[in-house]
C-alpha cells in the first residue's frame, strides 16, 4: 500500500451526501394476497406492473400468492398493493414443509397453507416439539426394523 492510497484513504470523500444513490440488487418478493376472481388479479396485477423497478409479475389465485421479480423494495411492494387495491397484503409467511424440522408442530402448522406449505416461524421455540416421555421413547423403541428376531417385549 502505497502513501496515495494510505492518504486516499483518510481523506474519502465519497461517502458523504451524495447525489448518486445506491442501485438496488435485483430480488423476488412474494405476498399473499386474497384474490377471488379475474377482477381482482387484473387489478393487482396494473398496480404491481406500473411500479418502477419491476420486471416481471405472477400471480397464483388458488394459493392467493404474488411473485414479484425486479429491483423493488418488499415493504414498498406490500404497501402500493394495499394502497392500490384496499386488500390485506402482507409478506408470503410459508416455507415448504421439508425446510422446517417439525412441520406439525403447533406454532407451525396452519391449516390455511397452501398444499406442501407450513408457516414460516423464526422463533426457535415455536419450531420445538416438546420431548417424548420416557414411557412413548419405551414404546416406539420396542421392536427393531433391523433385527426382527429380538423383540423387547418377551
Amino acid at each position: 500500500m502505497g502513501v496515495l492510497d494510505h492518504f486516499s484513504d483518510l481523506f474519502d470523500c465519497s461517502s458523504g451526501s451524495s447525489k448518486l444513490k445506491k442501485r438496488r440488487q435485483l430480488q423476488t418478493v412474494e405476498v399473499k394476497v386474497k384474490i377471488d376472481c379475474e377482477g381482482c388479479e387484473r387489478k393487482v396485477r396494473r398496480a404491481l406492473e406500473g411500479m418502477k423497478g419491476v420486471q416481471s409479475v405472477d400471480i397464483e389465485p388458488k394459493a392467493h400468492k404474488v411473485t414479484v421479480v425486479g429491483y423493488v423494495d418488499t415493504h414498498k411492494v406490500v404497501s402500493r398493493i394495499t394502497h392500490r387495491t384496499g386488500k390485506r397484503a402482507e409478506r408470503w409467511p410459508y416455507v415448504p414443509y421439508d425446510e422446517v424440522e417439525h412441520p406439525y408442530a403447533p406454532g407451525v402448522y396452519d391449516r390455511k397453507a397452501p398444499a406442501g406449505y407450513v408457516r414460516y416461524s423464526s422463533d426457535p421455540h415455536m419450531n420445538q416439539l416438546a420431548r417424548a416421555s420416557s414411557t412413548e421413547v419405551r414404546y416406539t423403541t420396542a421392536f427393531s426394523d433391523e433385527n426382527t428376531a429380538a423383540c423387547a417385549v418377551m
